[in-house]
């Protein structure tokens, strides 16, 4: 194994983590070994949304493992109000594509200005929040954490989400030890604060770097250091994904199914199936699989109420719309004029 490479100064002072990252489904669908261990994952952690089989904006019900999906994962913030209205301060929609093993990323901003209409969540919390808030917003209110968020950004996006996935981030560290860590060719130096303790500085070294499970977390939830104009968070992420492919298929990881089961079942909650986890196990469990990301461009402004949003620029958001139209294979989706501009490697 490439020895470490990273150097860490500790100091005294902590701090609570503010930023959560959502890789562990990626690990759990690629790790779980037979169906028995997936289905071992699953069962404690599924949750169903209360809409019946399909999204609303779904003509049919998709067929896991065959069809174009979508999948909204959720970074929760729960340690301050021990594991109750969580904030959702990570969301990403990715999209699968079993038949081309395309898989798309794109990071929605957590300050996005968003409107909870008064149906859904009554008189006293209707009105403009920012996106992360939804989450807590749906369980205080009654309506559903994650049943507000998944439709939030289905009208945001003008898609349907398929399943959703939320996960917190003791349980990607946990994984990532338990794959007695997760080597990555790290393209451009820089360091960033320990989730574990904000004095704590973890630096990373260009060239191959063995991370355990506090220090992947450091590499690929960065976006503050100069480093990430021309090393985004999107590339680091998408290198990421693939070296943990690469350790969760090693021959002996099928040996920690278990472990690795338990330890997700505790931190993840889903709606996808025992059955479909499986089926997207089979079809992306490859080296074949390409993943690129899209960018909502736009701008952090301070709105009438005083409060800054992150407001997307136009058509910037409706390109991105497009696209993840053209890459669900939905009805009507028409052909975008930058599409050859996609953040894509």
């Amino acid at each position: 194994m490439n020895s470490r490479k990273v150097r860490i100064r500790k100091r005294k002072r902590k701090k609570k983590i503010r930023r959560i990252s959502v890789f562990l489904l990626m690990l759990a669908v690629l790790a779980g070994g037979t169906f028995y261990y997936v289905s071992q994952v699953y069962t404690a952690s599924f949750q169903a949304l209360d809409r019946g089989e399909k999204s609303d904006l779904r003509e049919e019900a998709v067929n896991i493992g065959d069809d174009p999906i979508s999948i909204l994962l959720m970074g929760v913030e729960d340690y301050s109000t021990d594991g109750a209205a969580g904030r959702a301060d990570t969301q990403i929609v990715m999209t699968l594509d079993p038949k081309t093993n395309q898989i798309t990323m794109t990071s929605l901003p957590r300050d996005t200005e968003i409107t909870l209409p008064e149906e859904k969540v009554g008189e006293k919390y209707s009105g403009e929040h920012k996106l992360n808030a939804t989450y807590s917003i749906g369980e205080i209110s009654g309506y559903g954490s994650e049943k507000l968020a998944v439709e939030t950004v289905e009208n945001y996006l003008d898609i349907p989400i398929d399943k959703f996935a939320t996960v917190n981030f003791e349980g990607f560290m946990e994984v990532v030890n338990l794959l007695n860590g997760v080597t990555v060719d790290v393209k451009e130096g820089f360091w960033e604060r320990s989730s574990q303790d904000y004095n704590k500085k973890i630096e990373f070294e260009e060239g191959p770097t063995a991370m355990n499970g506090e220090e992947a977390l450091a590499f690929v939830r960065m976006r503050k250091r100069e480093a990430a104009l021309t090393y985004p968070r999107e590339e680091r992420q998408r290198q990421f994904i693939q070296a943990a492919i690469d350790e969760a298929i090693s021959a002996g990881t099928i040996f920690k199914a278990g472990e690795i089961a338990d330890v997700i079942g505790k931190n993840i909650t889903t709606n996808l199936s025992p059955r479909e986890i499986y089926a997207l196990q089979k079809a992306f469990s490859s080296e074949n699989s390409d993943v690129k990301s899209f960018t909502i461009e736009g701008e952090n402004k301070r709105l009438e109420n005083g409060l800054y949003y992150f407001v997307p620029d136009e058509e910037s958001l409706q390109d991105v719309e497009t696209k993840l139209k053209q890459e669900l294979d939905l009805p009507g989706a028409s052909v975008s004029v930058s599409q050859e501009d996609s953040s894509s490697e």
